[in-house]
């Protein structure tokens, strides 16, 4: 399908789309290190601005709008966070296209605290907007962890569905469990960080990755977020963005506890490739990394979407 992306950062969320098929015509960001990134990896499809001065004819005609709109003001990491936050008002922009364009499916990605946020109002309120712009609305929270990508990761996903668009979404399946009840289900057991980095070299060694530079910030061992240790045996926690200038204080540690993980080695977690590559400073390459959705989750997120919808499939 002909896809249209929001809020593309790096592009994660679009590389598991296009991974599954489907073609970017159009994406967006307001931050260049984001497009710059995007542009070297995806393509010069990617448009820098500020999409609130981006106006729907602007925007191609498409078959589907993705987005994960901005979660800063929504996350259960933001202790501030509260329902009047600014930032929590920028999925309007996310609706405002979708009303324009109105595509046969929309996709909107967020932070799992979306769903307790104010007692859940918020999200009632978001899948009322939605619903009222003509479509089916539904939702889950998907773990990476269950789809091949070595971190807990729990994400929220809000399917629209056009109201004269006959097709049924099935959310995808786990591929990966937890070891323990894996083969049980006769799926793969979940694959723990230290076995996704076990083929990269240290830093000092010799090698031929992009990216592999580290944050030197010191070690800390305190349970608070960046400052825990790693179980090498497990899925790595999540990956945030939070941090300080120096762009180390909330860096995982490697899953050896000796070091903090490189900026290579923190896009293994997030399920990049190898040759996807940051092409900004170490500090910006981290945040990107944060703030992306994992490509592997999302081609099975995109895999749920019809690669073509025909005229057989729209209600008259």
């Amino acid at each position: 399908m002909k896809v249209v992306s929001l809020f593309c950062g790096a592009g994660g969320l679009d590389l598991g789309f296009q991974n599954a098929g489907h073609e970017i015509l159009w994406s967006n960001d307001f931050d260049k290190d984001s497009i710059e990134t995007y542009r070297k990896n995806l393509g010069e499809h990617a448009v820098l601005g500020d999409i609130t001065n981006i106006s729907v004819a602007q925007i191609p005609d498409c078959d589907i709008v993705i987005g994960g709109f901005p979660c800063q003001g929504f996350s259960v990491a933001n202790m501030n966070r509260h329902v009047e936050d600014s930032r929590n008002s920028l999925y309007l922009q996310l609706l405002r296209v979708i009303k324009g364009k109105k595509p046969k499916f929309f996709l909107a990605e967020n932070v799992k605290g979306l769903k307790s946020l104010a007692k859940g109002e918020v999200l009632k309120m978001i899948i009322k907007d939605f619903t009222s712009a003509g479509y089916k609305v539904t939702f889950t929270v998907l773990n990476a962890a269950d789809f091949g990508v070595p971190q807990k990761r729990e994400r929220l996903f809000i399917i629209g569905v056009r109201n004269d668009i006959e097709h049924q979404i099935d959310f995808p399946s786990p591929s990966h469990l937890p070891a323990e009840c894996a083969k049980e289900h006769g799926l793969k057991p979940w694959l723990s960080v230290g076995k996704a980095l076990s083929s990269i070299p240290e830093p000092e060694e010799e090698h031929d990755l992009s990216n592999h530079t580290y944050s030197k910030f010191k070690l800390k061992f305190n349970g608070y977020l960046g400052n825990r240790e790693i179980d090498p045996n497990s899925p790595a926690p999540t990956v945030t963005a939070r941090g300080d200038t120096k762009g180390g204080v909330v860096v995982l540690h490697h899953p050896k506890n000796h070091r903090r993980m490189s900026v290579r080695e923190l896009a293994t977690v997030q399920s990049f490739p190898l040759n996807f590559i940051f092409h900004c400073n170490q500090s910006s390459a981290y945040r990107l990394i944060g703030n992306a959705v994992p490509p592997k989750l999302a081609e099975a997120v995109a895999k749920m979407f019809p690669i073509d919808i025909g005229v057989d499939d729209v209600i008259t």
